[in-house]
């Protein structure tokens, strides 16, 4: 019996029934394909591990969730294709061990021409990252050939008519940074600032944003005696307060995104966006990692969602909502680490949320993802109620 419904109550004919379901299914999809809105937050779609559903069901319940961005670590043609005329925007990426042959202008050129041009405008490219936290590592020759290999790529980009459409970037650690408190006396390390400055006129040039990826988690978790649960969970607190700038911050996340932009200030740069490529909290973890626990990331992805949706800017910038994509999509079982890393998921392999953020979705059993019928998203199902309850 639906709530509020009176006993004895008649319910619409089968017929009624059956056009009100119809009406609703075709308006949702009408209205999210028309306008490719979804929610705010993007997800990072990593896939590491080998209990992953298809990614024609993984289409389905991010559209049922109404996520609207996506990024990869790659160009799988799978994923792409699985998402075809679904609106979604995604980012696409080169990895670190493909970005030295992206030098060569010819080789740019093809992967391009072969990832990226033959799947416009079906599926939303909107971004293209060349390599993935170059600069945490010792490859020297790797750090040398990233920026003359996103130069190249950006050439191939503008060459295929693609600039506008399609930014060029890359994804750096937070390790990058030298100082990062207060966060207006943010600066890069010493030894990336050679590598650092080159890269920012270049994504001035090419209007690309900076990707960092942020992860407060990592901060509680190496000092959780003296990093207040309530700052990186985004949880009431007093905040601190910069003394040079007097902004108060209420959340570590912001800090830190603050902080990047006082080091590229530092650097000549105040034109370029800074964009969080990365943040999330392991639901589990080692014994010796603290605060990897299914509450804690709840807490965290859910006041996340709540500021995201509220486009809310940092104190330095309020004006300018905060972009993030949240780290990940699902647990990714063979990721090499300590077992936080293969609990950051959102989601179980079989479409089970870790925790509850308020996120729900809906995966397809493995044989309807071969089927034509259309997933009702959770949109049409309260659609259906609402309308089966007023006319009862």
């Amino acid at each position: 019996m639906a709530a509020g419904e009176k006993p004895g109550t008649g319910s619409p004919p089968s017929s009624s029934r059956l056009f009100l379901l119809v009406l609703a299914v075709i308006l949702t999809d009408q209205v999210l394909a028309a306008s490719g809105q979804g929610m705010s937050i993007g997800i990072n779609y990593g896939q590491i591990a080998d209990n992953l559903p298809s990614p024609a069901r993984v289409s389905r319940l991010l559209r049922s969730m109404q996520i609207s961005k996506v990024k990869l670590y790659d160009a799988d043609q799978n994923v792409l294709s699985a998402f075809l005329d679904t609106g979604v925007e995604f980012v696409v990426g080169i990895g670190n061990e493909n970005v030295s042959a992206m030098v060569d202008p010819a080789a740019a050129q093809a992967w391009v021409q072969q990832h990226v041009r033959p799947y416009l405008p079906a599926a939303r490219i909107t971004c293209i990252t060349v390599g993935n936290e170059v600069f945490k590592g010792n490859d020297t020759a790797l750090k040398a050939n990233l920026l003359p290999a996103m130069q190249s790529v950006y050439q191939a980009v503008v060459a295929l008519g693609l600039q506008g459409q399609v930014n060029v970037t890359t994804a750096h650690s937070l390790d990058i940074m030298g100082n990062s408190y207060p966060p207006s006396a943010g600066a890069f390390r010493p030894d990336v600032v050679p590598y650092i400055q080159p890269l920012l006129n270049f994504l001035s040039m090419a209007k690309s944003p900076f990707l960092i990826n942020c992860y407060p988690y990592f901060a509680y978790k190496a000092d959780p005696s003296s990093v207040p649960l309530e700052y990186v969970l985004f949880q009431p607190n007093a905040g601190v307060t910069d003394p040079n700038t007097k902004l108060n911050y209420d959340n570590m996340l912001y800090a830190q995104i603050d902080s990047v932009y006082a080091a590229m200030q530092a650097l000549g740069h105040t034109d370029v966006d800074v964009k969080i490529s990365e943040t999330g909290w392991p639901s589990r973890g080692d014994p010796d990692e603290a605060g990897a626990t299914p509450e804690y990331a709840g807490i965290y992805i859910g006041n996340l969602l709540e500021r995201i949706e509220m486009k809310q800017g940092t104190p330095l910038r309020p004006s300018s909502p905060i972009d993030v994509y949240v780290f990940a999509l699902f647990n990714e079982n063979l990721k090499p680490g300590p077992a936080s890393e293969r609990n950051y998921g959102l989601f179980y392999p079989d479409g089970t949320p870790v925790y509850d953020v308020g996120l729900r979705g809906y995966l397809p059993p493995m044989d309807e993802s071969k089927s034509s019928r259309k997933v009702v998203p959770l949109l049409s199902v309260v659609a259906i109620a609402s309308i089966t309850l007023t006319l009862s």
